[in-house]
Parts: structure tokens; sequence; C-alpha cells
């Protein structure tokens, strides 16, 4: 597949596009399904339950955060190189990031483990979900390995254009998580109902077989093999590049999971309703993560095509590419956008019975709803900023906009003004408008491919790994 795209991408770039990015919406639409069964099942349960989820899902991510960072890196430095010819250095790049996943999610893993009562101070946990959350934040500690092998292969197998693996695996993913939640959480299929314990592991059995799955792939292709290990002298040539791109790209996501943290403990602690507000933001997220799918697909496709046209050292033709796919993508989210606020409320309904908690996911979504077509262009140039290397713009933009507008603005209309959660969301839609706005600009008038493997750093890696 990675060849005809190669081919198609001169002779038809529209297809191109469309080429790498429907098996990432499809995959989108698989864990898409992850969260669903999650809710849904937590929300059979109880609404203390739901509200530990959404807490502890959110400060998964945030856990992520150096997984991500080595897979933006990963894939900056592995579809350069692809783009360049220089096939030996990408197997390298490979060997030498799979290893690091390896290795560093042991490592978070028993760091965080003995700060969990810390943790949950820190996101203000009302005491009558405690117990809960406290359970589901140990078994997503000992998720992280396997998480943080899924993540990274799967940026792996992006950046080299071979999108149907990590399709393969989201499948396995999705399908494991959604017979063990309801196996393990309600009691169907003749597996133990142990409740909210059951949607933990859930999570991690699947995840860990998604994980496998990519790790058996690429040792099958021979991608990952004795070839694979580099010689010292090579990866400390070769490493300060992944480190260029990772620290801004890790940075921002500390910046941003924090963030929503804080507007998690904002929301916790509103005068009002504050767990139907939580459970509601629990909900309306899972929803509006429904028109993430295209967004997060055309994200991707933007690192995979701007960071093969910068390798092959075309700067205006991946300028042309990502506003094409800019373009598609606008598209595509105003159809699911209009498709969704027909549906909004029966959707809401499938997650809870609660009138107080759907009368806060209806308010969450209308706010976010209307900022979707701003969301998704912050995160299309985000991707294209990916796959050029320059993270640190997306750092600065999208984390002042976090900490900067959206989070004060949080507080001081949630708790001052209308004292109600209604001011958090609203904070959310304007700085989604700023942000998106502050990337267009740089996109279209700064000069952002400086962030690319350079001439003279290639010629001398290259020379290393002949």
């Amino acid at each position: 597949m990675a060849s005809d795209i190669a081919a198609d991408m001169a002779k038809s770039p529209y297809r191109t596009i469309w080429k790498l990015s429907w098996p990432q919406i499809l995959m989108m639409v698989f864990h898409f399904f992850i969260g669903v069964a999650d809710v849904w099942v937590a929300g059979k349960i109880n609404r203390e339950v739901q509200a530990s989820l959404g807490l502890i899902t959110q400060s998964l991510f945030f856990m992520l955060v150096v997984a991500v960072a080595i897979a933006n890196g990963a894939v900056a430095a592995i579809s350069q190189s692809e783009g360049a010819g220089l096939h030996r250095r990408v197997q390298r790049y490979v060997g030498m990031c799979v290893i690091a996943s390896l290795v560093l999610g042991q490592l978070f893993m028993f760091l965080c483990l003995p700060i969990r009562d810390l943790l949950l101070t820190a996101l203000q946990v009302p005491q009558e979900m405690r117990y809960v959350t406290d359970y589901f934040l140990e078994v997503y500690l000992y998720v992280l390995p396997p998480y943080f092998l899924l993540i990274i292969t799967n940026a792996v197998f992006r950046a080299r254009k071979r999108v149907m693996f990590p399709l393969y695996s989201g499948i396995l993913i999705t399908m494991s998580n959604a017979y063990l939640d309801l196996g393990l959480g309600l009691g169907w299929f003749g597996l133990p109902e142990i409740g909210y314990k059951g949607l933990a592991w859930a999570t991690f059995g699947s995840i860990t077989a998604g994980a496998l799955l990519n790790l058996a792939v690429l040792i099958a292709r021979k991608d990952l093999s004795t070839k694979s290990l580099a010689p010292w002298r090579w990866i400390k040539r070769a490493t300060p590049y992944i480190l260029k791109v990772a620290w801004p790209a890790g940075l921002m996501q500390i910046v941003w999971h924090s963030g929503y943290l804080v507007l998690y403990a904002i929301t916790a602690s509103l005068p009002v309703a504050k767990i139907d507000a939580l459970a509601g933001m629990s909900i309306g997220l899972r929803i509006e993560s429904f028109l993430f799918l295209p967004a997060f697909a055309f994200n991707m496709t933007a690192s995979i095509l701007i960071g093969h046209y910068l390798g092959a050292r075309r700067p205006e033709e991946a300028k042309k590419f990502g506003l094409r796919i800019l373009g598609i993508g606008l598209v595509f989210i105003l159809i699911f956008a209009v498709s969704l606020w027909q549906i909004m409320l029966p959707c809401v309904k499938l997650f809870t019975r609660d009138p107080a908690v759907t009368a806060q996911a209806m308010d969450y979504l209308w706010w976010n709803v209307l900022a979707i077509p701003f969301t998704l262009t912050s995160m299309i140039l985000a991707g294209a900023f990916n796959g050029a290397g320059a993270t640190l713009w997306n750092m600065l933009i999208m984390g002042g906009a976090t900490w900067f507008l959206r989070l004060p603005l949080a507080y001081v209309l949630g708790h001052n003004i209308l004292g109600v959660s209604t001011g958090i969301w609203i904070a959310m839609f304007c700085s989604q408008v700023l942000q998106s706005a502050a990337l267009f600009y740089c996109f279209r008038f700064r000069n952002w491919t400086k962030f690319a493997m350079i001439k003279d750093r290639n010629t001398r890696i290259s020379h290393n790994a002949a």
C-alpha cells in the first residue's frame, strides 16, 4: 500500500489524502466505540463510577505524555527519512523508538504507583467517589507499559504509510474491550460480575492485546529485527532530532492535559451541581469524540505527508498538502457536526437516565459542537507542524490558549459570574477560536519548515548509518 500511495502522490493528491485517511477515520470510529462501551457500562452501574471514569481517563492521557512525545518525534524523523529514501535510517529509528517505549512504560508505572493518593488529592476527587477513583487509577497505572508500546508502534506504522495495521489493532482493542466491559462489568456472557473493577481490567486486557499484535506484526515483517539495533555512535547522532521534536510535544501534552485536569478540578469545585456537571462532562466528551474522528485522522495524515515532502526537500508541496487536508477536513467535520446535532439528545440518553446529568451533557455539547470547526483547524495544523518537527509552536500556541485564556476564564465565568458549568463550556469555546486563528496565521505566514531535518544533518547521519 505504501508504494501505491507514493506513486499516487504526484498524480492524484486528493486520492492520496483519502487513501491515508479512511483507514485512520475507521480506526478512530473503533476507538470511539471503546469510549462508548466504557461510559455506557459505567452509567449502568452508577453516576459515581461514570464521573470517576471521566476523571481517570483524562489522568491516563496525562500519564501518557512521554509516549505521545516520542511518537511525535518518531513520525517526524521516520516520515522525513522515508521521503529522503534513507531506508536503513528508518529501520534504526524504528528499533530505537520501540525499545524506548518498552523501557519508559515500565519506568513510569513504577514511578506513579507510590504517589496515587497525591494524584487523587490534586484532582479534588469528591469523597463519595474516591474509593472507585483510586481503584481505576491503580489498574490504569498497570496498563502504562502496553499503552506506551501501542502508541509508539502505531506511530511507526503511520510514519511509513502502513495505516492499515493501526486499524487492525484498533478493531481488536474495541472488540475485546466491549466483551470484557459487558462481561466483567455487568456479568454478561457468563463472566463474573465485578462492576467498576471489570471496567478497569477491560481496559488493561484490550490495550495489552493491541500492543502485542503490533509488536508481532513488526517482527513478522522484519521491520523490527537485529538490524534495527543501531550502534551507539549512530544513536548519539540520531537521537538529538527525536528529542528536539519530542520535548516540546511532551511539554505540550503536559500543559494540555494538566489544563484538562485543572478544568475537571474547576468543575468538581463548582458552587452547585458539581457531580452532575462532572458526569455530564464525561458523557459530553465521549459523544464529542465522535466529531474528532475525521479530525484525528486528518491530523495524522497531515503529519505523514508534510514529513514526507519536507524529507524530499519539497516544502512548497508540503504547504499545499496541508491546505488541501484542511479543506477536506472542514467538509467532513461540518457533515459530522450537522449529523450529530440532529441526534444529540437521544445519544445523551443512551448514557444516563438522570435528568440533571442529561441537562449538563446537553449544555456541554451545545458549546463544544459550536466550536468544532475551530477545533478541527487546530488539530490538522498541529498535525502538519508535528510532521515538520515544529512541535515547539504547537506547545506555545495551544498551551498558551489553555493556561492564559481557557482556565482563568473558566474559573471566573463558572465560579464568579455565572456560577454554573455553562461558564466553563463558554471558556472552552473561546480558547478554541483563539488557538485555531494563531495556528492558521503561523502556517500561512511563518517559516515552520525550518524545523525539518536540514541537509547537513541528514548527510551526517546517513554516513554513519552506511
